[in-house]
């Protein structure tokens, strides 16, 4: 009796283990990355899996060893190519025209292009709500948008009145926050924290130099972006100076920034919850010694019309020649900038990967492999900038998105080689999904070569 009860828990576990390896089979409403590696962006491990899609989420990641059909399936070949969550662009522009217009479709494009799945535009226009609607129910191809409201600034709100008015109305416009820009004054700024409470909608961006970093920080600012008024915020009290001669983001007071109160600063943006968004990338090209024909003369710039070449060449010789900028002092002012966000990434509430694109010499896309070299020469870590870049976003939106696991939405980018070890293995991706709409390295390459020949 004991010998045949032996052999019957024998055939037990046999029968167990074969049902485990019981072959899978995919349909046709799934798309697999066969065999890719997989990069996961909370550790930095890399990891081989099948990875399937199903609409627009990641409905399984299978071991390579699991026995799988994929006949059915639409079939990505990922092996020996690398798969990382797709990118979030945290400063864009979208033009201001209605979501059918050729530019706005060139634009979105240029930013998949590069692996950018979601932006979040900074200067909103009535235009942008429905833009934002047509991207979420995949009637355009596009990135996953977020909109400011249009600009609140000096003229747009002078008064308390006028601006608890448009807070008001912005809000019930459905934008997803408030824009703010510079010389609003303090007592106006306070209406428009007030109002911002009221109704529920958050505000971002520029620090006004009336108001100043330290009152910004205490009053919840969403982001603050451009790293604005925290070189302000390092020049001493006893120094004196007007704050409207800040010049080009806290450029004139250089030379009085004391460096060492910089943790005071980091620790205010940590205890008040206060995102950066760096756009460093302004500053290493637009605001920098670099000549203005050497921008223009890269490759990406073929995707901007030559108006608009010609507008960032101008707008970059009338910054940065001349008496008002010295290369010397710029090297100073740019390294208290890399200073500012190290500490803000180490110390602070955390950054956000955006580089203000389209904004001169930032092209849409492109830009943001500039920004990613910026945070690598203020000493971040490759797998830091990659979580700034997808996770960080993703708890800021509290999105279902910005890392590659079961039920996440796919946002995607194939590689060819492993970007932990180069980030400039980012660029020119062999596909891209966003929100589980595929597009192949062909479609890209032919997107971008009809978007050149535009604008020749």
């Amino acid at each position: 009796m004991k010998n045949h009860l032996f052999i019957f828990i024998l055939i037990g576990i046999a029968f167990s283990c074969t049902a485990k390896k019981a072959k899978q089979s995919l349909t046709a409403d799934q798309t697999v990355f066969r065999d890719v590696n997989l990069v996961n962006v909370s550790t930095g491990a890399i990891n081989k899996a099948h990875v399937i899609v199903k609409g627009k989420t990641i409905e399984k990641i299978l071991s390579p060893d699991e026995e799988v059909d994929f006949a059915k399936a639409k079939v990505i070949e990922g092996k020996g190519n690398y798969l990382t969550p797709g990118l979030a662009e945290m400063h864009a522009h979208i033009p201001d025209k209605p979501w059918d217009d050729p530019l706005v479709q060139e634009t979105l494009f240029l930013y998949l292009s590069n692996g950018v799945t979601t932006i979040r535009g900074m200067l909103g226009n009535e235009a942008h709500l429905p833009l934002r609607e047509k991207a979420a129910t995949q009637e355009i191809l596009s990135p996953r948008i977020f909109t400011s409201s249009p600009s609140l600034n000096e003229n747009t709100v002078s008064t308390t009145e006028e601006a608890t008015k448009k807070v008001k109305n912005y809000a019930e416009s459905g934008y997803d926050f408030l824009k703010l820009h510079p010389g609003i004054r303090k007592h106006v700024f306070d209406s428009i924290v007030a109002a911002a409470n009221k109704y529920g909608i958050p505000f971002a961006g520029h620090v006004s130099n009336l108001v100043g970093i330290r009152h910004a920080l205490k009053n919840g600012y969403q982001t603050i972006d451009h790293v604005d008024g925290f070189i302000e915020g390092l020049v001493p009290k006893e120094a004196g100076v007007n704050p409207t001669e800040n010049g080009f983001f806290g450029y004139n007071f250089t030379e009085l920034a004391e460096p060492n109160t910089i943790a005071e600063l980091v620790a205010l943006s940590k205890e008040n919850k206060v995102w950066v968004v760096p756009t460093q990338a302004l500053f290493d090209r637009w605001f920098s010694p670099i000549p203005a024909e050497e921008l223009v003369a890269q490759e990406e710039m073929q995707y901007m019309s030559p108006q608009t070449r010609e507008n960032w060449v101008n707008s970059k010789n009338n910054l940065t020649t001349g008496d008002n900028f010295n290369e010397e002092k710029w090297k100073k002012f740019n390294q208290i900038r890399y200073q500012l966000i190290k500490a803000l990434q180490e110390d602070g509430h955390g950054l956000l990967l955006g580089s203000d694109a389209p904004q001169v010499f930032n092209v849409p896309g492109f830009s943001i492999h500039h920004e990613i070299n910026g945070m690598l020469a203020a000493g971040l870590r490759p797998l830091e900038i990659l979580q700034i870049g997808t996770l960080n976003p993703a708890k800021y939106f509290n999105g279902n998105f910005g890392a590659i696991k079961e039920g996440m939405e796919a946002d995607l980018i194939l590689l060819k080689a492993n970007p932990l070890e180069d980030l400039n293995r980012l660029k020119n991706p062999l596909g891209v999904m966003a929100r589980g709409q595929w597009i192949s390295e062909e479609m890209i390459k032919e997107k971008l070569k009809q978007i050149a020949k535009k604008n020749k």
